[in-house]
């Protein structure tokens, strides 16, 4: 919540986090958190917390206060690679959701300090059991091609979200998981999940208690498209945002220009306040060449460089943005397929490795070490389990078991597709794997063929990107039956853990929930999960306000250029 015509009622379970904080169950930022996610403006929430937040907001709007020496005007080009812009709520790349990004916009704006605000929406208020969420939209917000933004946009979105033949892995989401039911081998939506109140306000019908809604509705398949949208995006970009796309060669560049009029030659008038950028470009480099385009001027800034590439970095003239992240590569096996539907070679394979070494090996000394759970230590609820130990003669005894006495040959693919550290991983993996007669070989493919299979292939090395909680890429990742199920997992414990951790505000509580969780997940061995990765990027110093993201999102609004 931000803006409201009459003060509103402070939600219990903000009372209950503050009695938490104030005991020590609950940190500071935590308590910041929840409140904004229970409807406190985000001003206040840090008041109530204690918390200097990591920039000045603008009034009721999510992005930061205008730069008083901010100057109108130019062109920012980034080097990124350059998708193709098919249909939102499938999109599997953040690059993808980058060229969106400026375009469609979300209901609600999760800032890089884990603060979740409105965007679209304008406020929103949860039921005392937080099973009924009901979200009031911004009045005025206008479409590119003339039309006004109105309840009738979200209930056509969270709709064909909730789709199963659109396939969008927002319905692996906590609050869409919890708005669906089983229904002749498919997920369908409940009747009576979803409500049109009226022309600008929805309200979500859950049947499980969810705090994460408004999180949720920030993960980048949820950008709102218009009421008439048909795929291919690119075909037909109608966006509330402050830019449209005017050229996509896919491979190549992505245009986009500030809207200055709607599609009937009005006047367009963008709710989000002043932006700077004429327009940005986007040009096509793969992640290993982005800091080359980058050091001979063709770009000012971009998506981001790799580790082995820290030291030209640091000669160049920009500045140098480094963030701790939830990011990550899970070498993971589908435990569906032959030979990995055996659970004594998975566990084999994981006893055979050694993940405290990746660390200093791939990242020298940064990031944290993964342990088999995609559940990160910057995770607000995450439980620290007893250190994974390396025991080679475990594994030789489990392959026995296994029935592989004389050891066994495997192959992972492994697309590099945050750069070729994904093959250093797996070339690391491969020698420890080797001392316990496993031979791994390793399949390098390129980026867009791995994206092509891997959700089936059954052994492959996938980049996950940075979610703010670990409840959030376990519902997407690993729930039954959700589409981004990449293992094929699928346990009723395990689902109904996390449907309990999910309802407890207690930090402390929820984080001994999450034990359980963490341990089914790791004692199914589904995953080796070697590392979480730090992420650079690099800006010139005449681009101001470039914005720092875990998750590497670009939300350019402030962004201007010295001339």
């Amino acid at each position: 919540m931000t803006k409201s015509d009459k003060p509103r009622r402070l939600h219990p379970k903000v009372r209950e986090a503050k009695d938490l904080m104030d005991r020590g169950r609950m940190d500071r930022r935590e308590f910041v958190r929840v409140a904004a996610l229970l409807g406190v403006s985000a001003t206040a929430a840090y008041a109530m917390g204690g918390v200097t937040p990591s920039f000045a907001q603008q009034g009721d709007l999510p992005f930061p206060q205008d730069d008083s020496n901010a100057k109108e005007g130019g062109i920012l080009r980034v080097a990124m690679q350059v998708q193709k812009m098919e249909d939102p709520a499938t999109y599997s790349w953040v690059e993808m959701s980058n060229q969106t990004r400026h375009m469609l916009e979300h209901l609600t704006f999760t800032t890089p300090d884990n603060v979740t605000q409105p965007m679209l929406a304008e406020s929103w208020e949860a039921s005392d059991d937080l099973k009924t969420w009901t979200f009031k939209l911004r009045k005025g917000v206008m479409w590119h091609n003339g039309d006004e933004f109105t309840a009738d946009d979200v209930i056509f979105n969270m709709t064909r979200w909730m789709d199963p033949d659109v396939g969008s892995s927002n319905i692996g989401l906590s609050t869409f998981a919890s708005m669906v039911e089983e229904k002749d081998g498919k997920k369908q939506m409940l009747p009576g999940a979803l409500e049109k109140v009226d022309d600008y306000t929805v309200r979500l019908n859950l049947s499980k208690p969810v705090l994460s809604v408004p999180e949720d509705l920030y993960n980048y398949p949820t950008a709102i498209v218009h009421r008439s949208f048909k795929p291919p995006l690119s075909d037909n970009p109608i966006g509330t945002g402050a830019y449209t796309m005017t050229n996509l060669k896919v491979g190549e560049r992505c245009e986009l220009k500030r809207v200055t009029e709607t599609a009937d030659g009005k006047p367009f008038q963008y709710w989000g306040g002043k932006v700077y950028l004429d327009e940005i470009h986007y040009y096509n480099f793969d992640e290993d060449n982005q800091l080359t385009a980058f050091a001979s001027g063709d770009v000012d800034a971009i998506y981001e460089f790799g580790i082995e590439q820290f030291e030209l970095a640091e000669a160049l003239d920009g500045e140098i943005i480094e963030a701790r992240t939830a990011q990550t590569l899970c070498c993971r096996m589908r435990v569906t397929e032959k030979p990995f539907d055996n659970e004594k070679l998975r566990q084999a394979v994981i006893a055979a490795t050694d993940n405290s070494v990746y660390r200093d090996l791939v990242f020298q000394g940064r990031g944290d070490i993964g342990e088999n759970h995609h559940v990160s230590p910057i995770h607000p609820e995450y439980y620290e389990l007893p250190g994974l130990k390396r025991d080679v003669e475990k594994a030789k005894q489990l392959l026995t078991e296994a029935g592989y006495p004389d050891g066994i040959e495997l192959t992972i693919d492994v697309g590099n597709t945050d750069g070729p550290w994904h093959q250093t991983v797996t070339e690391i993996m491969r020698d420890q794997l080797k001392d316990a007669g496993i031979t791994l070989n390793i399949n390098v493919m390129p980026p867009s063929k791995y994206w092509e299979i891997w959700d089936k292939t059954p052994f492959g090395a996938t980049a996950w990107t940075h979610r703010p909680l670990g409840t959030m890429v376990l519902s997407l990742g690993y729930r039954s039956g959700v589409p981004w199920n990449e293992t094929a997992f699928a346990s009723e414990e395990f689902d109904n853990a996390l449907n309990d951790a999910e309802a407890v505000l207690d930090t402390e509580e929820r984080r001994e929930k999450m034990k359980k969780v963490e341990q089914i997940l790791q004692d199914a061995a589904v995953m080796v999960q070697p590392i979480w990765r730090p992420v650079f990027t690099i800006a010139a110093k005449k681009v101001h306000g470039y914005p720092p993201h875990p998750t590497q999102y670009h939300q350019f609004n402030k962004v201007w250029l010295e001339s």
